[in-house]
């Protein structure tokens, strides 16, 4: 089951509504997303059409159009909702811990939960974010670069601390990343293997061994 959490507030200046109670306009698009999501996963973006979505929302066509105006609007929206509070939850988890390879750790972790939580809107973004005009792409990516930031600031504090040797900070972030990413786009193999927790602690574990100062190493080990 997706945890979808869309933020209208985030898809404002693209996304209008005719509606003017946020309220409503929050929980008719939470009805739109979700059986958009169901349908273009199943059917595909381009081959799904906007009654379909109705049908599948138990609403009418008509309805629809009173919270987005064409059906990019709510690709944008089923994308956006899986990428909602990931910073926030991110930092949350992180600074329940004092040491800093365990506040990057507790991310990452965190991280990958959320990832294959929201496996199909992630899967949904790799293949049909193309059919988004520039601004919309724009919006995912500065959304996309917010978690970015999370991870960098967390390898900045190991690098800052002298747990991490001085690395390529954006390198180290990609590689978290994709790891959590794979999860996804390969999980119809890694999942009959293992478990998310030892996925994830056996990702870790390669990422950073070549990362940890000896001075980390000794820290970690205390």
């Amino acid at each position: 089951m997706d945890d979808l959490a869309l933020d209208n507030d985030i898809a404002a200046n693209l996304v209008v509504a005719q509606v003017e109670d946020a309220s409503l306009v929050a929980r008719r698009r939470e009805q739109i997303v979700a059986a958009a999501l169901k349908l273009f996963c199943e059917q595909g973006f381009h081959q799904t059409t906007i009654k379909e979505v109705a049908q599948e929302a138990g609403i009418s066509a008509g309805l629809v159009y009173q919270y987005v105006r064409e059906k990019e609007d709510i690709l944008l929206l089923v994308i956006l909702s899986g990428l909602s509070r990931r910073p926030a939850e991110l930092h949350a988890a992180a600074e329940r811990h004092a040491h800093p390879v365990a506040r990057l750790k507790a991310a990452f972790s965190t991280y990958c939960r959320l990832t294959a939580r929201n496996k199909r809107a992630l899967a949904l973004a790799y293949r049909a974010s193309k059919a988004l005009d520039g601004r919309r792409l724009r919006l995912i990516m500065g959304e996309e670069s917010k978690v970015n930031g999370v991870f960098a600031h967390y390898v900045r504090e190991c690098i800052d601390s002298g747990d991490f040797r001085a690395v390529n900070v954006d390198i180290v972030t990609y590689q978290l990343i994709m790891a959590a990413h794979t999860w996804v786009l390969k999980g119809w193999n890694i999942s009959r293997r293992m478990k998310l927790k030892n996925y994830t602690d056996a990702n870790f574990d390669i990422l950073t061994c070549g990362l940890l100062s000896r001075e980390g190493r000794r820290s970690l080990a205390t």
